[in-house]
């Protein structure tokens, strides 16, 4: 499969895929930007492989992996390297806090993620 749009009647159909990356699942197609979690990339890489397809659609055919479809991968680049691409999530400040025992702990926490623009879906 390669990147596809097809048409039937008056629906569109883009082809999509849905990886598997950081312990959550992505549904992406083709010029899509996505947050990923921090992975092991060198500062300056251009592109990441995104090799962990579970499913595969174009609209016509259908593949869904065991637990991977095999010889299938996401092209993916940065901005301009991995070390621009860095983004911040937003900030969130988790409670506890203990009724009637005058005890209560506020810390702030804001993720780090990896802006991934989708070039190429090889499936």
């Amino acid at each position: 499969m390669t990147n596809v749009v097809c048409f039937e009647g008056d629906k569109e159909f883009r082809m999509y895929v849905v990886i598997e990356q950081g312990g959550k699942q992505y549904k992406v197609s083709a010029g899509d930007v996505i947050n990923i979690e921090l992975t092991d990339v060198t500062p300056d890489a251009e592109t990441i492989e995104l090799d962990k397809v579970l499913f595969a659609s174009d609209g016509k055919e259908i593949k869904v992996g065991t637990p991977y479809l095999d010889k299938a991968k996401v092209i993916g680049r940065f901005k301009s390297n991995a070390q621009e691409a860095l983004v911040k999530g937003p900030k969130l400040y988790p409670t506890y806090f203990r009724r009637r025992k005058n005890s209560s702990r506020k810390m702030g926490h804001r993720q780090k993620y990896l802006q991934v623009t989708i070039d190429a879906i090889k499936a």
